[in-house]
């Protein structure tokens, strides 16, 4: 997998990076004049906005996130009566809130997703409530030194004389900023990046005494980054396939309505894939049907991938003639029929195999549970799978988009009936390509 790639950097920046990049110049380039009124009133609005979405997608994880961000931010100003305090109640409430805000983040961020009922909700609001007594009795008036756990150093005490975040808590938010940039890498989820940016900002508000103009200011920028990321999820889920991550059907047709000029469109299919359902269950078929995307993600020659419904995909090559696409979508053919991916402990639907149609590149380690209770066996197989395409472009005959995706599909048909594993042009029929006998589908 590509973790570095021009569109995972785009998704990690974009919107939760640019959004704090704007809060800092507005806080405190002086560029942007904001007024602590109008810094507050972004606050309150912010947060009630991102708590009517969160509970309009029914996500608990969003609300809890939220209501951690509010509830730190309203403790240090109890503690501190609004100003950035060197020592006292308020600068303690600031280090314990340093230290629980990751950790809160992390727990929230890896939990599952449960919805907003009571049984899902119940646990982490008693934690919250618990936090909060504990702040509150730690920060009790007339308290001025910061309990032991807060002041114990790990390095030098030189080296953290510019920030009031103590080093337990630098390395909480280490660690949170860690679990949460590998969480969005893994899942490529904008909720995810979301989060990473949003304690960041957070952070930079407690670096700011976590009060005041510009401290609230960062606080309100978190809680916007999360209200932005819940947006970008729901455009995500509405336009992308949510097993593939590629676009899909609706994105696929809005696409086409903007094509103009000289374009090509490959319609895919992978071969016999409801039989390698039917096989091989459908939690193996759905690891198909993400290696295959993955692919057809990598596409050269500026070719855009779509999943367009079950086993096809879409590629539109905006500016490219079929001629000039031809030669990538054999690169794209041969590198998924190159492709490997293994099937562990996947119990086979018959008790007799069927020779040819259970096809394998190495060896199947079978293994039956018990002689005396059927037949059952589970393998460990190495696989691969194969894809037919069709393509076609804009001609005199086929100027509308709708014809050039018909031609396609006749394409794709061809290269079906022709032997399937091959690349078929809507003009002129394509030389077979042998197959690997080896293939399963």
């Amino acid at each position: 997998m590509d973790y570095w790639s021009q569109a995972t950097l785009k998704s990690l920046f974009v919107p939760g990076g640019l959004l704090l990049l704007v809060a800092a110049v507005c806080l405190q380039s002086g560029w942007v004049p904001i007024s602590a009124s109008a810094i507050d009133f972004c606050y309150y609005a912010v947060f009630a906005a991102g708590l009517l979405l969160a509970w309009r997608f029914r996500s608990g994880r969003i609300v809890l996130i939220l209501l951690t961000l509010v509830l730190a931010h309203r403790a240090i100003e109890f503690f501190s009566n609004g100003r950035m305090a060197a020592a006292g109640p308020g600068h303690i409430a600031l280090q314990l809130i340093a230290l629980l805000l990751p950790i809160n983040f992390i727990a929230f961020s890896v939990s599952r997703e449960r919805g907003l009922s009571v049984a899902a909700m119940t646990s982490p609001l008693g934690l919250l409530f618990l936090e909060s007594i504990f702040v509150a009795i730690l920060c009790r008036p007339g308290e001025t030194y910061s309990p032991i756990f807060l002041q114990t150093p790990f390095l030098h005490p030189h080296w953290f004389a510019w920030t009031p975040i103590p080093q337990l808590a630098w390395l909480g938010f280490v660690a949170a900023f860690t679990v949460l940039l590998a969480r969005f890498l893994l899942f490529r989820k904008p909720t995810e990046g979301g989060l990473l940016w949003s304690l960041t900002a957070a952070f930079a508000g407690l670096q700011f005494g976590g009060v005041g103009r510009v401290g609230s200011g960062y606080f309100a920028a978190a809680g916007l980054i999360v209200v932005a990321s819940v947006i970008e999820n729901s455009y995500l889920l509405a336009y992308h396939d949510e097993l593939t991550a590629l676009p899909g059907r609706r994105s696929f047709n809005e696409t086409l309505q903007g094509l103009e000029g000289q374009y090509a469109i490959a319609m895919a299919d992978i071969d016999h894939f409801k039989r390698f359902n039917d096989d091989f269950g459908h939690e193996t078929g759905d690891q198909v049907l993400r290696m295959v995307a993955a692919r057809m993600q990598r596409v050269s020659g500026g070719g855009q991938a779509f999943r367009v419904g079950g086993e096809e995909f879409s590629i539109v090559f905006a500016g490219k003639s079929m001629k000039e696409v031809v030669p990538y979508l054999e690169a794209l053919r041969v590198a998924i029929e190159e492709s490997r991916f293994l099937v562990r402990g996947v119990p086979e639907r018959r008790s007799v195999a069927r020779g040819s149609d259970r096809r394998s590149h190495s060896k199947s380690r079978r293994k039956t549970a018990d002689p005396r209770q059927g037949e059952l066996q589970f393998a460990q197989q190495e696989m691969a799978v194969t894809v037919s395409i069709g393509v076609a472009e804009k001609t005199v005959r086929t100027r509308a988009v709708e014809q050039v995706v018909q031609a396609a599909d006749r394409a794709l048909y061809r290269a079906k009936d022709g032997g399937r594993n091959r690349v078929e042009t809507a003009s002129v029929p394509r030389r077979r390509v042998p197959r690997l006998k080896s293939n399963i589908a």
